[in-house]
């Protein structure tokens, strides 16, 4: 079977090795020739994400598209879905959620919790307060943390016009972790939930990912309850990516969902039975799903990013990585480093759960000349 993937980075290369596991062939479209996906995609159409005349041609290669981020043009892909039915999630299950402000009104309707929030109008909103932008944020970008009426002012000055997509405010969250799963969905209904995971966010970027969480289990059942809902709800068809956030209560409420693969699920690829990549695979092309259990007792995966310093020696910092016992180094290849950028991950598998701390501990000495405290 050919699968089409909407983007060529990081996600789309990852998606596209798993495919040449399974014996399947992926396409992907994309603006540049230097994007991860292009050296192991089997074809490429070159194009804007949201161009719907590549999306086209794209689609005149494959039997099925995915996404690889939200960034698509959802009405210019209508006729397209109409005149072939080839999307996987469908596009009514994305409709409702690549609108952050969609997305929390589509979740309150379900009665699944979530942070209070509201639309950003022409009142000052209550401080404390997260603004993020409805659409197009990734990695911090477009989340503005309002602390006090200082803050407030700066932004003011930096969006003294709010854009045409608005903000979501989104009331302060005093949680005490934050938390994801990966669940993913057939077109028959069949579901699969991965461990829920711990994550660490500095900036608005993923550093590390916790697998599995040392939650209660009640908390943990919440959390699978809440993803079954959700991907019930959404028809949706596909892998998944939920965020949560708890509270010193045991209470969890939904910060956000991404329909695809998600940097929270990357330590599948080696501690799980069926990674993310493989599932989501299976499940748009109508295989059974595999099995999402841990392989081992415990994972932990540090996201690899660009740095501010300059002429960093990446292959000494990776060489240093690789050595770890137990440890899967991740390199996309991404020609330009910046700070911040996503350049690679490392999952290292642990056979004591409590040994995740240290280890993510010993990771940030390397990489990072001001590690985060875990």
């Amino acid at each position: 079977m050919r699968i089409g993937v909407i983007g060529g980075g990081q996600l789309a290369w990852m998606l596209a090795l798993a495919a040449k596991e399974m014996g399947l062939s992926l396409w992907v479209q994309t603006p540049a020739a230097t994007d991860p996906a292009v050296a192991v995609a089997d074809g490429v159409c070159y194009g804007a994400i949201a161009d719907g005349a590549t999306t086209a041609r794209l689609a005149e290669h494959v039997d099925v598209i995915t996404f690889e981020n939200e960034f698509v043009d959802l009405e210019g892909l209508q006729h397209l879905e109409q005149r072939r039915g080839c999307f996987y999630p469908r596009l009514a299950t994305l409709a409702p959620l690549l609108n952050k402000y969609q997305q929390r009104r589509f979740l309150q309707a379900l009665g699944i919790p979530v942070p209070e929030f509201t639309y950003l109008g022409d009142r000052p909103p209550s401080l404390p307060c997260v603004i993020k932008a409805c659409r197009h944020g990734y990695d911090g970008q477009g989340t503005f943390v309002i602390s006090d009426r200082q803050a407030w002012q700066q932004f003011q000055q930096r969006w003294p016009e709010i854009p045409p997509q608005g903000f979501l405010v989104e009331a302060f969250v005093p949680y005490v972790k934050e938390l994801a799963i990966m669940a993913a969905r057939s077109p028959q209904g069949e579901i699969a939930l991965y461990p829920v995971v711990e994550t660490q966010q500095v900036d608005g970027i993923c550093r590390w990912v916790m697998a599995p969480a040392a939650i209660a289990p009640q908390v943990s059942e919440q959390i699978q309850q809440i993803a079954r809902h959700i991907l019930t709800a959404l028809d949706g068809v596909g892998i998944f990516g939920i965020e949560f956030f708890l509270m010193a209560t045991g209470e969890v409420l939904v910060n956000e969902i991404a329909p695809r693969p998600h940097n929270s699920g990357h330590y599948t690829i080696d501690a799980c039975v069926t990674s993310q990549f493989q599932q989501h695979l299976r499940a748009i092309t109508g295989q059974p799903l595999g099995s999402p259990a841990l392989q081992v007792p415990a994972a932990v995966m540090v996201n690899l990013l660009g740095l501010a310093e300059p002429q960093v020696d990446y292959g000494a910092k990776c060489e240093a990585l690789a050595a770890l016992p137990h440890a899967h180094l991740h390199w996309y290849g991404k020609r330009q480093t910046y700070a911040g950028r996503k350049l690679g991950h490392i999952t290292v598998l642990l056979e004591d759960p409590a040994a995740a701390r240290p280890i993510i501990q010993q990771i940030e000495a390397i990489w990072y000349s001001t590690p985060v405290t875990v």
